[in-house]
């Protein structure tokens, strides 16, 4: 029996890294999914990819910082498929290193926008249409960085922190209502983001994070998305506002 047999599923940032690999896995687990990105180009390749497959799959463009667009994703998913049963809220940026003196607004307000708003965002558009349901299940994506510090990194950090405080409030409004609301902290894994650091000049960085880990490699992308597909299936039907960090051990410490 395939985990998400005949449901439909919205992914957000899933034209590539975790996003992609979620939306490979919730297909493979039986869901039809809407694949949403602000790159047209790439959402469009990797829902093809999907479709040559024999998987159900629509590729939406959407920038999640603009909440227009946001409400007309979910619309859209569901114009397409009917309803909307599972939705992985997975957009995110890095911020620009900066020690918290020199943090530019720009940079905080971009961040913030994606990262923390965005979130939020997607979380409303997707709890109007479940709340008609009387069903479903979100899965908010935070971070390690959700849990911990990190020098030069506050912006990201105070959206990842940000995200598991509106997790566990609406996951509280929700729970008498059929519908489960979780996220999930991935550490370092290698996804595009990742490749970005280390072409800019972060190598060392992620070198030494990499000694934390008590695993001794690298994430993958895949291992974030079977977790994703967990919490949202009714495996985890008794598991509501939590924080599932899946890091390799590196948060235990």
């Amino acid at each position: 029996m395939k985990l998400m047999k005949d449901k439909v599923v919205l992914i957000t940032g899933a034209a590539k890294g975790i996003g992609f690999a979620a939306a490979k896995a919730f297909a493979e687990a039986g869901a039809s999914v809407a694949l949403a990105d602000y790159d047209e180009d790439m959402v469009n390749q990797a829902a093809e990819q999907l479709k040559a497959a024999g998987y159900q799959a629509l590729a939406i463009v959407c920038d999640v910082s603009d909440d227009a667009q946001v409400k007309a994703m979910v619309d859209k998913t569901v114009e397409t498929f009917g309803r909307l049963d599972a939705a992985y809220n997975n957009a995110g940026i890095q911020n620009v290193l900066a020690d918290a003196a020199d943090q530019t607004i720009e940079d905080f307000d971009r961040v913030i926008g994606i990262n923390l708003r965005g979130e939020w965002s997607c979380m409303k558009y997707e709890l109007q249409q479940m709340r008609k349901q009387g069903s479903g299940a979100i899965v908010n994506c935070s971070s390690i960085g959700g849990i911990l510090g990190g020098a030069q990194r506050g912006t990201y950090h105070a959206a990842k922190h940000g995200v598991i405080g509106l997790t566990k409030s609406a996951a509280l409004e929700y729970a008498s209502k059929g519908i489960r609301i979780n996220s999930i902290c991935p550490g370092i894994i290698h996804t595009p983001m990742l490749d970005g650091m280390l072409s800019g000049g972060q190598t060392d960085v992620i070198d030494e994070m990499l000694k934390g880990v008590p695993i001794g490699r690298l994430g993958r992308p895949e291992e974030i998305a079977n977790a994703v597909v967990f919490l949202c299936s009714d495996a985890a039907s008794f598991v509501i506002g939590h924080t599932l960090v899946v890091d390799g051990g590196y948060s235990i410490q």
